[in-house]
């Protein structure tokens, strides 16, 4: 009798696990952009709009870097770390903040400018 009922029990076990599974499968998955919220939804919805780069953290060129001309840099606050390397083949980075409305020269002589920028 016990071997009986543990082949019923088996049996229907994987009778419902393989229904189980065929009905979950023909279920699509919601759009990520429904349930994201805060700033992921924000950095989503800028991907989405063509910006890969919300947050400005790719490694840009410098510009001129004169002082008349300084390279401008992108910040939604009001002072930013940069680094500049300041030979092509350096292998250490120049570590400086930059302030709004000051603009900063580097070691090697280039010229920085923090630039507001709204935020994500």
């Amino acid at each position: 009798m016990a071997a009986l009922s543990s082949r019923i029990l088996s049996v229907t076990a994987r009778r419902s696990g393989l229904f189980t599974s065929i009905r979950c499968s023909s279920k699509m998955m919601a759009d990520p952009l429904e349930h994201a919220t805060g700033l992921e939804k924000r950095e989503m919805l800028a991907n989405m709009a063509g910006n890969d780069d919300p947050y400005d953290m790719k490694v840009f060129k410098r510009g001129p870097g004169t002082k008349d001309c300084p390279t401008v840099v992108p910040s939604a606050f009001e002072a930013r770390i940069v680094g500049c390397i300041c030979e092509e083949d350096s292998a250490s980075v120049a570590w400086m903040w930059l302030k709004q409305g000051e603009p900063k020269r580097c070691g090697c002589g280039y010229w920085f400018k923090l630039e507001p920028k709204k935020p994500i």
